[in-house]
Parts: C-alpha cells; sequence; structure tokens
C-alpha cells in the first residue's frame, strides 16, 4: 500500500471514530448479475443478466468518488462477462484508478483466463477441496487452478464462504493459498442464510469450530486476509450491522452496507467477515484497529 492512501485511510479512520462519522469509505458497483454458473449457495445471480453499460458504470463510479470512497470492488455475477463494445474488465479497473480510487479489487469466480494485474486484489471464489468445491459450484475446481497457475500477476486472494457443503474444507483451502503460486492469501464469509438457501447456514458450535481452524492455520503461517480479534463477534452475530462505511451500487440504486439490506432479519445473521471487521474498527475497538493495521500492510 502505498504512504499517501495509508495516510488518506488513517485520516478517515480517525474523523470517524472520533467525530462517529457515517461516510463510506468502501464502494461495491455490481457490473452484472449474469453468471456461468448457478452454485448452490447464491442468492443474486442472473436475476436480469443484463450487463450494464460502461457509462453507467464510469457514472457511478464518480458518484461513489464523490461521496468519499476510495475502496472500489467490482462484483457480479461475474465480473469477467463485463464487456461494452471496446470496453473490458481491464479498463474499468484502469479508469477506477484514475479517476482516484486507492485501492480496486475485483471478485471473480476463476473459470476464466485471470489477465487483471491492475487490480490490487482479485477475490476468486474457491469453496474447499475439489470435492466440495465442486459439490456448491459445478464441476470448475481444475479449470480455476489451471487458470491459477497460468495468471498474469500474484494479486489472487481466496474467497471462500463457509457452509454446510465446505465447512471442513477450511484447512484445506489455508494450506493451497499458503502453496499456490500467485495466490497471496485467503479471505473467508460464514454463508448468509437468505430465505432460498437457510439450509447451509453454520450453528454457533459450527461457526466457533470454524474459527478455531482458522486461528490454528494462522499460527502455522497460512496467509489468511481476516481479522482474529473479529472472530468472536462473528460466532455470535453480535457485531453492530450494517455497516455505513461500505456502501454497494447495483443500476444506479445505492445501499448501505450490502444488497442483503432489505431482506428482513439478515442483517441479524449476517456471515460477512468484513461487515464485522469495519464496524469494529469504526468504533474504535482497539484490538482491531491494529489487526487491521497489520493485515492490511502485509496483503495490500
Amino acid at each position: 500500500m502505498k504512504i499517501s492512501a495509508f495516510l488518506h485511510f488513517a485520516g478517515f479512520g480517525i474523523k470517524t471514530i472520533l467525530l462517529r462519522k457515517k461516510e463510506p469509505i468502501l464502494g461495491t458497483i455490481i457490473l452484472t448479475d449474469k453468471c456461468n454458473l448457478k452454485c448452490k449457495h447464491c442468492s443474486v445471480n442472473n436475476i436480469t443478466a443484463v450487463v450494464h453499460p460502461y457509462e453507467q458504470i464510469r457514472s457511478e463510479m464518480q458518484q461513489l468518488l464523490a461521496m468519499g470512497v476510495r475502496i472500489l470492488f467490482f462484483c457480479g455475477g461475474e465480473t469477467f462477462l463485463w464487456k461494452d463494445g471496446e470496453k473490458t474488465l481491464k479498463d474499468l479497473v484502469a479508469e477506477a484508478k484514475q479517476m482516484g480510487f486507492l485501492i480496486v479489487n475485483v471478485v471473480t469466480n476463476g473459470t476464466f483466463p485471470i489477465d487483471l494485474p491492475q487490480a490490487d486484489l482479485l477475490l476468486l471464489s474457491l469453496d474447499g477441496d475439489k470435492e466440495r468445491h465442486n459439490a456448491v459450484r459445478g464441476d470448475t475446481y481444475d479449470t480455476i487452478m489451471e487458470n491459477i497457475a497460468h495468471a498474469t500477476s500474484d494479486n489472487i486472494c481466496f474467497y471462500m464462504a463457509i457452509n454446510q457443503i465446505n465447512k471442513d474444507a477450511v484447512r484445506s483451502v489455508c494450506e493451497l493459498a499458503r502453496d499456490t503460486k500467485n495466490v497471496r492469501a485467503v479471505s473467508f464469509n460464514f454463508h448468509t442464510p437468505y430465505p432460498d438457501t437457510r439450509e447451509l447456514a453454520l450453528s454457533k458450535e459450527e461457526k466457533s469450530e470454524c474459527c478455531q481452524v482458522i486461528t490454528q492455520m494462522m499460527k502455522e503461517g497460512a496467509p489468511v486476509f481476516n481479522l482474529k480479534s473479529a472472530f468472536p463477534y462473528l460466532i455470535n452475530n453480535n457485531f453492530p450491522t450494517p455497516c455505513h462505511q461500505c456502501v454497494v451500487m447495483e443500476n444506479g440504486k445505492l445501499s448501505v452496507c450490502g444488497r442483503c439490506i432489505e431482506v428482513p432479519g439478515l442483517c441479524e445473521e449476517c456471515g460477512y467477515f468484513f461487515v464485522a471487521e469495519y464496524t469494529l474498527l469504526f468504533r474504535g475497538n482497539v484490538k482491531i484497529i491494529w489487526e487491521m493495521l497489520r493485515t492490511y500492510l502485509k496483503y495490500i
């Protein structure tokens, strides 16, 4: 991370904590909900299958930038399906950097060739070892690993949503992140139970067991891009929601925290690690602040 970016985020954090501000710093733009997969845990794919045009995405970037957002995520659907004429995902990342976003990350399912060195992180969905991943996402594991091996940069971070299918594969994904070329780290979430995927949710005891495994893997040197201090809050779902410092833009509609905020009762069952981490950070939790400094400076 550049010194200028670090100083900007430090200033934002101090102001937010001391003055209890609610301005956003992290924004997500949904490029499309079109996806080439039908994952068992996903409730937001191919609802419209519309690929939003470049000028709209650019306008949304400008709107987020004006709000103070400096960490930008591009999400789907599948982001590598986005295209508008000659414009591709590479152009969007480059445009975001030129506009003034300090960190630009992209979320992908990894089934397309990985050539995006312009992004700070590529959060690539890997949901377990081969057997469990394929049980969640279809027969894609070998394709993904082949694409990772031929990636043009080492900016990949595994992105695993832990659920009833893959809860016993946390260790193997940590080891894979540690041992695989071009992979920088692994980031976890717990499954957030939309009404149509409630059967995949973990119990409090199962969350605790998963966090114990992640903690042990951290001790063994696995590159985990999460904050251990937030685990008790995630296990008990007693962190503040929503996260006012995070916003999502989809087809011109702005939502605080995430798209799931409109689903009744879902905030109380939130499984997103970053939501717990950010809300605790901006409430001034000293352990979270210190751990986030160390983690972000190491992996971004």
